[in-house]
């Protein structure tokens, strides 16, 4: 299974910037940690502050993938492409945000990315991360 990680602006300062709020680990270290505990998920992790690059990514992968797991940081509430380029591949699309976005200033609760993505999971830190890598490797239960 490929797995496809894409994280969007300042995401890169995690466990440097506002530790109250997005807490004191980098993605680094957590994403090593993912890998040792996922061997058999071929994980690619991706990151960057400027949105056209976060949409080469996702046009990038977005064919080759078995799911994307992305937080695209600031550009949530700003991107109407990051959107577009989501509905434009194969790949189901997980949102994730470390910070409940639903419970911080009101610009923040508006998403351009939730109704493209299969999912959204909001404020339970890193463990969101780990979470949407649950629902692509857990098999859908019929309740029929």
């Amino acid at each position: 299974m490929k797995i496809a990680i894409i994280n969007g602006p300042n995401l890169n300062l995690l466990g440097k910037r506002e530790v109250d709020i997005y807490g004191n680990q980098s993605f680094d270290t957590y994403f090593s940690a993912l890998q040792k505990k996922y061997p058999s998920i071929n994980f690619s992790n991706y990151q960057s502050n400027v949105e056209g690059e976060l949409i080469d990514e996702i046009q990038r992968v977005g064919f080759n993938v078995d799911g994307i797991i992305i937080n695209p940081g600031g550009y949530t509430h700003t991107s109407v492409a990051l959107g577009d380029a989501i509905a434009a591949i194969k790949a189901p699309v997980v949102e994730v945000h470390i910070s409940n976005i639903f419970g911080r200033e009101d610009f923040r609760k508006l998403s351009h990315v939730s109704a493209k993505a299969i999912g959204v999971i909001s404020g339970l830190g890193l463990k969101g991360y780990e979470l949407a890598l649950e629902y692509f490797t857990t098999p859908v239960l019929s309740l029929g």
